[in-house]
């Protein structure tokens, strides 16, 4: 079984929507579904039926959460250094074109979020960036097309 890299933070966010999702979530849909029973007719009853969905939605979240817990490997970024850009690095590059900057931390595929500056592992920019340094120039092909970028920093915190 392959395993994929996760950060400290992604690993303690998945534990909180596993927990809220066996702790809240469950419970609530199980409720739902009781009150629908009571009801009566079931073949017509809407509300049953929407919760016996909702029910199937939740335990198949349940399940997907708890085989990525089973994959995971936990890297403390905090704990890493060196100057070439790895996992979990936050890399702070340089639009060869613009000469804006944009700021990136590398983390895995499922802890990816462009609105919190963070990137998947298996993205094209992050495929780019992996084992180049601080004043490397990188040419990223990505759907958008292409863009050059230069490396400013590479940091982990």
């Amino acid at each position: 079984m392959e395993k994929f890299p996760m950060t400290i933070d992604g690993y303690e966010k998945l534990e909180a929507e596993l927990k809220r999702l066996k702790n809240d979530e469950r419970p609530a849909v199980i409720q739902a579904i009781s009150e629908a029973r009571a009801h009566g007719d079931l073949s017509e009853n809407a509300e049953y039926h929407t919760a016996k969905d909702r029910q199937g939605w939740i335990e198949g979240q349940i399940l997907e959460l708890e085989h990525k817990f089973t994959r995971a490997e936990v890297i403390d970024v905090a704990k890493l250094e060196g100057n070439s850009v790895k996992f979990g690095a936050t890399v702070t590059l340089i639009d060869e074109d613009t000469d804006e900057k944009k700021v990136w931390q590398i983390v895995g595929d499922h802890e990816a979020d462009v609105k919190q500056k963070k990137i998947s592992i298996s993205s094209p920019i992050a495929r780019a960036l992996i084992g180049k340094s601080k004043g490397d120039s990188v040419e990223v092909t990505a759907p958008g097309g292409s863009r050059s970028f230069e490396i400013e920093k590479v940091l982990f915190k």
